[in-house]
């Protein structure tokens, strides 16, 4: 068995797919856009960025680049290529969107071991090597694909010791609800819902209002910054609190992600949230006062041109009149031009700790792994993640070897620990954190000193799980 068959070319899909045809695997990617698009991608280009441009923090020893070091070390395509469309961020890594997808899509159409198929793919043979990496937008027929599978697991004698997901979670999926007498609901896939922030032209922002800076002088001062005094701040929270949101379809429950939630949701816990999210001014000296405002909108360049930017933590979910209105009632925005508002999409996951092993195949069919946001990461860089593991993962068996976990200590393994090890009936997407990972032997009390030993260590870690890949590889070779 040579082929793989790669479902979706987003950031899993593209990562998975260059992985194996660096191996040697020749590979089928099928991606459905623009035959069939979503609500929320604007391209037909291959790892289109949707919600954000930022891939975290570049600050060492912290979480993000932690993993973010471990996957240039393990030769991440889609990481390098980030670099390559850098845009200025502070201490955060942010990209050129449009020149990140069109060099992921120019880098893989033109790899002679990939074939790609511009066509939706509705059915999964669990006989053939797949990686199903559709991502939080999954079509409907493919999720009832997904569903019939995960069945299975539990319908198998052989799987008798497995014990069974929890209830409402028979087979690792969700139904809909329904009123009673009527015809049961096809199940779907687990979801929450995640918001996309609004997206402005620079020319049409008020510089004279506004300043520059980055929080806690942390990198270049990149950052534009709408300060608000609390006269203003209160205009504002109010206009928000009353504006007219989208409506839900009736069978629609609103289950947010709690590290994503609509500026709306967080200020309805009450008028100071706000403040203490997404319009924090701690660390954001304004020049001319010699102090932090009240409260400040922070807006970050989206692409090389400098020619829009995008409000940091804005993403909501009110319909585009209101929030033309209420945005506009931040100070430099007065008449601001929106090239994208904001809105909100469903994103679908699977209950992976009831259906995957560690290695990321399906418990009743090994020939099937999951990778990227379905399989329950929340993150652009922890989706290229497991991509990239689930590549190598395939190409090993591919080469009649068993895949290769990386150690529970570095950020790659304790993610996909975290994924195939949690509570089933609590389970919900997770960034990497450093909660993930491990705890110290030795207990080290200092927070910052704690993480830079935890990094040393997973660093560590992750040389000799990549020496033993790559002994495996020379010996499979020779």
């Amino acid at each position: 068995m040579s082929r793989v068959r790669i479902i979706g070319a987003g950031l899993a899909g593209s990562e998975a797919a260059w992985q194996c045809a660096q191996r040697g695997i020749e590979v089928d990617l099928f991606e459905m856009r623009p035959v069939r698009s979503t609500p929320a991608h604007q391209t037909a280009e291959f790892a289109e960025l949707v919600c954000s441009n930022s891939l975290k923090s570049e600050s060492e020893n912290t979480a993000p680049w932690l993993l973010k070091e471990e996957m240039r070390r393990a030769g991440s395509l889609l990481i390098e290529i980030a670099k390559q469309c850098a845009v200025p961020a502070g201490h955060a890594s942010a990209v050129d969107r449009t020149a990140f997808s069109a060099a992921v899509t120019e880098r893989l159409s033109r790899e002679p071991a990939i074939r790609i198929h511009r066509e939706e793919a509705t059915r999964i043979n669990e006989d053939e090597l797949t990686i199903v990496a559709t991502g939080p937008l999954t079509s409907d027929a493919l999720a009832e694909e997904i569903a019939r599978l995960s069945t299975d697991l539990f319908n198998t004698e052989s799987r008798a010791g497995v014990p069974p997901p929890p209830e409402p979670c028979r087979t690792g999926m969700y139904d809909h609800p329904q009123k009673m007498g009527e015809a049961p609901v096809a199940p779907h896939p687990l979801y929450f819902y995640d918001s996309i922030s609004p997206i402005v032209e620079a020319d049409s922002i008020d510089m004279s209002k506004v300043y520059l800076a980055a929080r806690y002088d942390k990198g270049s001062a990149d950052y534009i910054n709408c300060p608000m005094s609390k006269e203003e701040y209160d205009r504002f929270y109010d206009a928000l609190i009353a504006a007219e949101s989208v409506e839900a379809k009736d069978w629609e429950k609103l289950n947010y992600f709690e590290a994503c939630l609509p500026i709306e949701e967080i200020a309805r816990r009450g008028r100071d949230t706000l403040r203490f999210g997404p319009m924090k001014p701690v660390g954001l000296r304004d020049p001319r006062t010699g102090k932090p405002p009240y409260a400040v909108v922070q807006l970050r360049q989206e692409n090389l041109r400098a020619d829009s930017y995008n409000l940091v933590g804005f993403q909501n979910h009110l319909k585009y009149g209101e929030q033309a209105r209420v945005l506009r009632l931040i100070p430099g925005l007065e008449n601001a031009k929106f090239l994208r508002f904001g809105q909100i999409h469903r994103n679908t996951y699977i209950n992976s700790p009831s259906l995957l092993m560690p290695t990321q195949q399906m418990i009743a069919h090994p020939n099937v792994f999951f990778a990227g946001q379905i399989c329950g990461v929340e993150g652009y860089v922890e989706s290229i993640a497991t991509g990239m593991l689930a590549g190598m993962h395939v190409s090993a068996l591919v080469a009649g070897e068993e895949p290769l976990v990386p150690p529970r200590a570095t950020a790659l393994g304790s993610l996909v620990h975290y994924i195939t090890h949690a509570d089933q009936k609590k389970f919900q997407p997770a960034n990497i954190t450093f909660d993930l990972l491990p705890a110290l032997e030795k207990k080290i009390r200092d927070r910052k000193l704690r993480h830079q030993m935890q990094c040393h260590l997973a660093l560590n870690e992750l040389q000799g799980w990549l020496d033993r890949r790559r002994s495996a590889e020379l010996a499979r070779v020779s």
